[in-house]
């Protein structure tokens, strides 16, 4: 039984779909004008892992991930310029050339980092005539207006305006620009669509005149015609964006359908680097594309799977170097039961001492999971079974039988944490094993000057030898 933390009734709630057995998602996706940041990696490798979670739970998953091309203004308040115009114009192209490219940097990111490819990618592009009729209807029920070319929803019509975010309509007319726009009835009221200048590259003909689509309008548009004209069970996206974009999806959505848009409102956390806010408006980012030139794809998923997707995951290289000595640890975890470096005993005694176990095992990471995806929890349970694993394989107590036992709840695991295990053992070479067994050999006539002096020889070469009981050994890369 899952729980997840809803932020529309700031609460864990036991997760149940709306039909049985299938699960409708959407996630908000990124806005493709530059390449994807960490940020963005953490927000999808954690969706990915709610996903998967969900599958491995026995639904069928209807994942839908939107890539926003238009409409996403640089201020994110309607002010500014469009960000894929702004990038375009910086690089002499075009809009949509700018899209593709940038649609197609995000993709390798992905797939680097293991993340599932989404049923559905929808753009806003290729929804104006949706958005269009959308906007339409809104005005025909009188939550929206049109004013000088350009449409707004009015939020006074909708009572329930601020239920995600937890802001009341007077707290927010406080602190609202008043001075912005005049064509507002009120000043929280906010663009469906904007009256497109002369100058703007990306605009399309409406009934109001040539404008362009506002931003939250878009994903209300695209996750009805996706998941249909009703209710659907999560909306994942990133806390930074519940005010306003999320809650003006609400708004929108629920007016124009009268129900609820989402059941369940999943919303990850913010990446910070070395403490400050990853953003790159300052500056202060990293790309997927710069973290995968110094780091595996599964040491950065793994890296990201260390935190609670709800809380603040902060990036530095102390951060990253102790993800990979864990993926290491993992590696030669299931490199070892693959081809066990140990000789594998086949008495009842010990295959009772490991299979004994091995169910509890994956009834606590199924327990951590189930508990708002607590990744940190369910890594600390692998941990505990690589170790016990290691401790029994050293000991030479470890049954042929046990360890397919343990790689199976290991491959069930994974099918979670999603992370890439190479299929063999790095190849160790002819050299290092040279080294090892003159090692051995040292030990054997009890001749441990030698036997240190080799073993040092085989470090800084890159290689450690760990020692197993009599006598045996075993060959990492280091």
């Amino acid at each position: 039984m899952l729980n997840i933390y809803n932020t529309l009734s700031k609460k864990k709630e036991e997760f149940k779909p709306i039909n049985p057995g299938k699960v409708g998602m959407y996630v908000c996706g990124p806005t493709v004008y530059y390449h994807c940041h960490l940020g963005h990696g953490r927000g999808y490798v954690s969706m990915d892992v709610l996903r998967r979670y969900l599958e491995y739970s026995g639904y069928e998953v209807r994942f839908i991930m939107n890539y926003t091309d238009v409409g996403h203004l640089t201020d994110n308040a309607e002010l500014g310029e469009d960000k894929v115009e702004q990038q375009a114009k910086k690089e002499k192209i075009d809009p949509m050339e700018i899209v593709g490219k940038y649609i197609q940097s995000c993709q390798e990111d992905f797939q680097a980092l293991n993340i599932k490819p989404a049923t559905f990618t929808p753009r806003p592009t290729q929804y104006i005539a949706q958005i269009i009729n959308f906007t339409e209807e809104l005005i025909k029920s009188g939550y929206a207006y049109e004013a000088n070319g350009s449409v707004y929803f009015s939020v006074e019509k909708f009572p329930e305006y601020g239920k995600l975010s937890g802001r009341k309509t007077e707290e927010l007319l406080t602190g609202a620009r008043i001075e912005i726009n005049q064509e507002k009835k009120n000043p929280l009221d906010f663009a469906l669509w904007i009256k497109a200048p002369k100058e703007h590259l990306l605009k399309w003909k409406s009934p109001w005149g040539i404008g362009y689509p506002g931003w939250h309008i878009e994903c209300s548009v695209m996750s009805s015609d996706l998941l249909g004209q009703e209710t659907f069970d999560i909306h994942g996206g990133g806390n930074e964006n519940i005010f306003p974009h999320n809650e003006n999806e609400i708004a929108q959505s629920e007016a124009h359908l009268g129900k609820t848009m989402a059941n369940y409102w999943v919303l990850w956390n913010m990446v910070n680097v070395e403490g400050a806010k990853m953003s790159k408006s300052t500056g202060n980012y990293t790309t997927i594309k710069d973290a995968l030139k110094k780091h595996d794809p599964s040491v950065i998923r793994l890296w990201i799977l260390s935190a609670h997707y709800r809380s603040v995951l902060d990036y530095s290289e102390g951060a990253l170097d102790q993800a990979k000595a864990n993926f290491q640890r993992i590696t030669d975890f299931v490199h070892n039961l693959n081809s066990p470096r140990a000789k594998l005993l086949e008495n009842s005694e010990t295959k009772i001492l490991a299979l004994g176990k091995i169910e509890k095992y994956l009834e606590r990471f199924e327990e951590a999971m189930s508990d708002d995806l607590n990744t940190p929890l369910a890594l600390s349970v692998l941990y505990e079974l690589i170790t016990e694993t290691n401790k029994l394989l050293a000991e030479q107590k470890l049954s042929t039988e046990s360890a397919k036992a343990i790689l199976k709840v290991w491959e069930k695991m994974n099918k979670v944490f999603g992370l890439i295990i190479a299929s063999s053992a790095i190849k160790i070479p002819e050299e290092i094993k040279k080294l090892a067994e003159e090692r051995k050999s040292a030990r054997e006539q009890k001749d441990f000057k030698k036997s240190d002096e080799l073993r040092g020889e085989i470090e800084k070469l890159g290689y450690v030898v760990e020692d197993l009981k009599k006598n045996d050994y075993a060959i990492k890369k280091k």
